[in-house]
């Protein structure tokens, strides 16, 4: 491993010469009391018991046992490599490591032997899976022109990172009772997390996660926080192999503080919402683990971009269930998520909307499918296991610079009315959709005019021909197609010229859209979203300009829920969840309007949305100047 010359980020220029090796040798606990979580038997485990949140899985735990495990198999590797399928092997890699969070949570809950039992066998599954590396992320096959994992070349990526994560927290809660019943189980796993993720860690900086090309996503902090808490738990320390403990946190944190670096200062994520989860969170997740190991020696609460990026989740909710989703991210993310993450930066960073927002979405239980440390985080909080449901901010209004997104609602701390959503950027975003200048509203907190989202993820999906891919093209979202163009993919093609007004009365974003088609003959594609409050009324204007006449444009309009078309000029959207319904109406006198119904069989996709979407297509003239404007309001 090299160093670089990276000037430090956010975290580095607080901690200085503290997070260096040398600090970090001094200040770490000890392996046994560096992870912040109990061990099987001790009094926290009696309170988790009494709460029943642990009830899901249970449930499904108890049907478990005596049962074949989850065998991922060679041929459903292979078929990444084939015909683009990866869900069918990591569907057997992730049911095979829920069941061992199940069996390892029944474990510590009840003391029983049968759960230490299956917790051992899950263990012993995993050590002996020949790879711990997500067919789709594997880095030697196609050099080799293979089709099966070289295990002589470890391939450290998200899935190796998880396994090695679970592991350490399997051995905090279980430790003591493998040794007793297991001997020798446990040098197994070390010996295992060292050849497959430490070596890897410290031997290699060219893994393209680690962000030293100036490209940081959310795989650097899903990473390095897996390592982290892996090295904490399972590395040698001084004495034993070197500073091989010390080196490997050291380099986790320089990980986590460039990814930090990377965020606007407004703390948003290009990614979306959902991924926020698997970015930011995990970030924080870390630094909650990094404050406990340190005794409190490095921590991060008075880190300016840490407090704005524990607002996002909040700014970003629609109402209930549903958020403003961008790029690969969907606008009903799934169930288990750590929302104990936000409530307890929340209260530390002295932020009552982020506690708030947390509490609304708090589950009485865990899901059955859950991750083992972030479950074991969450367990570990009393007072998260305290607290009382509270009712959503749902702020007003927010503008996010930094991605340049935007959200407004009729009034504050209520999901009734209209909720407008814009998003400018640009078209290499991360899991990005061409999308430059694309609306989203809601009626009631339930998207109307919609962002599909994504579907199953495929081999397609991050190749060269992802723009294939329906939900990632601009015909497929709530912007124009420009004389038969749609928008073009890469940083140049972007919003330019954003101006944004928020008053009482008032939201409105305007941004020119013509730098995101590669169409010589536009000069300006104004774009004009606004939110009238006191009339209850959404617009979306249009107005260009070209150099010449010629072919017609299309403005494309997704919509979600059961479309109706009484009359000219107009369609009713019924959406689900019992909203109300939306009128979104134009000039039938200066567009000819069609409907393309899109069936939706991929589950990534009808889960969210049901059995369709429908594209409302709206052909204005091709003048040179010209100008449009599609209202929204709430129906009957």
């Amino acid at each position: 491993m090299t160093n670089t010359d990276q000037p430090p980020g956010p975290l580095l220029a607080v901690w200085g010469s503290a997070a260096s090796r040398e600090g970090l040798a001094r200040v770490l606990l000890p392996p046994g009391t560096a992870l912040p979580v109990p061990p099987a038997g001790a009094a926290a485990w009696e309170r988790v018991r009494e709460s029943g949140v642990l009830q899901a899985v249970r449930e499904r735990a108890e049907a478990e046992p005596g049962t074949p495990w989850p065998q991922p198999l060679a041929s459903q590797y292979a078929r990444y490599f084939r015909d683009g399928d990866r869900t069918q092997y990591e569907s057997h890699v992730f049911g095979r490591q829920d069941r061992l969070t199940r069996a390892v949570l029944m474990a510590a809950l009840t003391g029983e032997q049968r759960w230490l039992d299956e917790a051992a066998d899950g263990v012993v599954l995993l050590c002996e899976q020949s790879s711990w590396c997500w067919p789709a992320h594997e880095d030697t096959c196609r050099p080799r022109g293979t089709v099966l994992p070289d295990v002589a070349a470890p391939c450290l990526d998200l899935g190796a990172a998880d396994v090695a994560g679970q592991l350490a927290w399997a051995d905090q809660v279980l430790g003591d009772r493998f040794d007793e019943r297991f001997p020798g189980l446990r040098q197994r796993v070390r010996a295992e997390v060292r050849t497959r993720v430490f070596e890897p860690f410290l031997q290699r900086d060219d893994w393209h996660w680690l962000g030293l090309d100036g490209d940081v996503h959310n795989w650097c902090p899903w990473i390095c926080g897996n390592v982290l808490v892996a090295a904490l738990r399972l590395a040698g320390h001084a004495g034993e192999r070197g500073d091989e403990r010390a080196r490997l946190v050291e380099w986790a944190v320089a990980g986590l503080d460039r990814y930090l670096a990377s965020l606007p200062a407004d703390g948003s994520v290009d990614e979306g919402y959902e991924y926020w989860w698997n970015g930011a969170c995990r970030a924080l997740e870390a630094l909650d683990v990094l404050e406990h190991a340190t005794g409190k020696a490095l921590g991060a609460a008075d880190v300016p971009v840490v407090r704005e990026t524990v607002a996002f989740p909040h700014r970003m909710q629609l109402g209930g269930p549903w958020y403003l989703n961008l790029a690969d991210a969907r606008a009903r993310p799934p169930a288990d998520l750590p929302w104990h993450v936000p409530y307890r930066w929340g209260l530390r960073l002295g932020e009552p909307e982020a506690v708030r927002h947390a509490r609304s979405q708090r589950p009485a239980r865990l899901p059955a499918d859950v991750e083992l440390g972030r479950a074991l985080m969450g367990l570990a909080d009393g007072e998260w296991l305290d607290a009382e449901p509270a009712e959503p901010p749902l702020v007003a209004s927010v503008w996010l610079p930094g991605t340049q997104v935007g959200l407004a609602r009729t009034a504050g701390g209520t999901r009734r009315g209209l909720t407008l959503a814009v998003k400018g950027g640009h078209n290499d975003e991360n899991h990005n959709h061409n999308d430059v200048g694309s609306v989203v509203v809601a009626v009631d907190g339930v998207p109307v005019l919609a962002d599909a989202g994504r579907p199953t993820y495929t081999a397609q999906t991050f190749g060269p021909d992802r723009y294939a891919i329906w939900t990632m093209r601009s015909t497929w979202h709530n912007v124009p197609e420009v004389r038969g163009t749609p928008q073009g993919q890469g940083r140049a093609f972007a919003a330019r010229d954003v101006e944004v007004s928020d008053g009482p009365d008032r939201f409105e974003a305007r941004l020119d859209l013509a730098a995101a088609y590669p169409v010589r003959e536009l000069r300006r594609w104004w774009r004009t979203a606004t939110l009238d409050r006191r009339a209850g009324l959404v617009t979306i204007g249009d107005t260009w300009e070209f150099a010449a006449d010629g072919e017609p444009s299309v403005l494309h309009f997704l919509l979600a829920g059961r479309v109706e078309r009484p009359g000219d000029g107009q369609v009713v959207v019924r959406p689900p969840d019992g909203a109300r319904a939306a009128l979104v109406s134009w000039d039938p006198a200066h567009a000819t309007a069609a409907l393309t119904v899109r069936p939706l069989e991929d589950p990534m996709l009808s889960s969210v949305w049901g059995e369709r979407l429908t594209r409302l297509e709206l052909r204005v003239p091709g003048t040179a100047r010209g100008a449009f404007e599609v209202r929204v309001e709430v129906g009957t």
